[in-house]
């Protein structure tokens, strides 16, 4: 068997994941990357995006919203502001949430400053994160 890295997982409203794995990939503001046992002791922001992990023949997906990540003592520690897994995502939620943060762009776009336009590429990133997420799942 091979070595495993500890995954911990932590929203505001308690833990999402906490389990031995093989592999994580994340989304970190520096780019993408992968953890494995063992890994040297590492911080990173992480960017809305998809988390992935690997357990054996197993691969989980999750949706996640920006926060740290912390490598250390074989164990990497996700402090994030939201996490949904793939196959828990509404896809039509998700297409309708996408929809609406391209119309308030497009707003933005035409100099309508009723619209935040830091809140409508948040709305976007995480709307095209969770379809992401739900068909790989």
């Amino acid at each position: 068997m091979a070595q495993q890295i500890r995954l911990e997982v932590v929203t505001p409203s308690g833990a999402a994941v906490n389990e031995d794995v093989d592999i994580v990939n994340a989304p970190g503001y520096g780019g993408d990357f992968g953890v494995l046992a063992n890994h040297a002791p590492f911080l990173s922001t992480i960017k809305i995006g998809l988390l992935s992990y690997e357990q054996g023949n197993k691969r989980e997906n999750l949706m996640i919203s920006g926060g740290f990540c912390e490598v250390s003592n074989n164990t990497i520690t996700f402090l994030v502001e939201s996490a949904e897994f793939g196959k828990q995502i509404d896809v039509d939620r998700a297409m309708k949430a996408k929809e609406r943060a391209e119309k308030r762009l497009a707003q933005t776009a035409q100099h309508d400053e009723s619209i935040n336009r830091t809140r409508a590429e948040a709305a976007l990133q995480r709307a095209l994160a969770r379809i992401k997420a739900s068909k790989i799942a």
